[in-house]
């Protein structure tokens, strides 16, 4: 099978190339990674050489381009059924896809003022329409996980694509000091357990030691 080569921008700060990577490493699928450093002068113009949207994450295999998180994630399950990278029970994939597709579509205060940045801890105040998407997220990963959850640590049990569009928050959570319920804490806990989260987390973290990723 030929490999994949996935586009990504810093891994300090770009919440959407992280989804696709964690996916592809917790389904053991090789690829070459290609970083285009961002929110720099040139950084548009090397994005459009090799996304159509200009944007991060791009994947590609041979001819096919394919951009945007959530489209590269439902290629890739499709592509690659033994990963089971969706839950197999035909209800708990439901639920899954409108956590997911909540997760691609919702959430702007929290993404406008909870930046991702991985490698700084940072104590501001938290606006009320951030505060209630705060709320709505931990909800929804403790309904997630009691009605699901008995398999595994994640939102499904095993890991999937939901955990995936969801562990950039959890990194936000911990970056802005959230106060999190017990399964919210256990679930942060989780993703944070990952090997690959663990290597992502350390590249970050040396993006900014090399002043590649300035933090805070």
């Amino acid at each position: 099978m030929s490999r994949y080569t996935l586009v990504i921008g810093n891994k300090n700060w770009s919440s959407w190339s992280l989804r696709p990577w964690l996916a592809m490493k917790q389904a053991h699928l090789a690829f070459d990674e290609v970083l285009v450093p961002l929110r720099r002068p040139d950084s548009g113009e090397r994005l459009r050489a090799l996304s159509p949207s200009g944007k991060v994450p791009v994947l590609k295999l041979h001819e096919l381009v394919v951009w945007d998180s959530l489209a590269i994630l439902e290629f890739l399950a499709e592509r690659h059924p033994e990963a089971h990278l969706w839950p197999a029970d035909p209800q708990a994939r439901a639920i899954a896809r409108s956590a997911a597709a909540e997760m691609h579509s919702g959430f702007q205060a929290l993404r406008q003022n909870l930046p991702m940045d991985i490698a700084a801890r940072l104590q501001k105040p938290i606006p009320p329409d951030a505060q209630g998407d705060i709320r709505r997220i931990q909800d929804l990963w403790a309904a997630c996980r009691n009605r699901f959850g008995s398999g595994g640590p994640f939102l499904f049990g095993a890991f999937s694509i939901a955990d995936a569009m969801y562990a950039p928050v959890v990194t936000r959570f911990v970056t802005y000091g959230v106060a999190m319920d017990g399964i919210a804490h256990a679930y942060a806990e989780a993703i944070g357990s990952l090997p690959a989260m663990k290597e992502w987390d350390e590249e970050a973290k040396a993006e900014v030691a090399q002043g590649i990723s300035p933090s805070g």
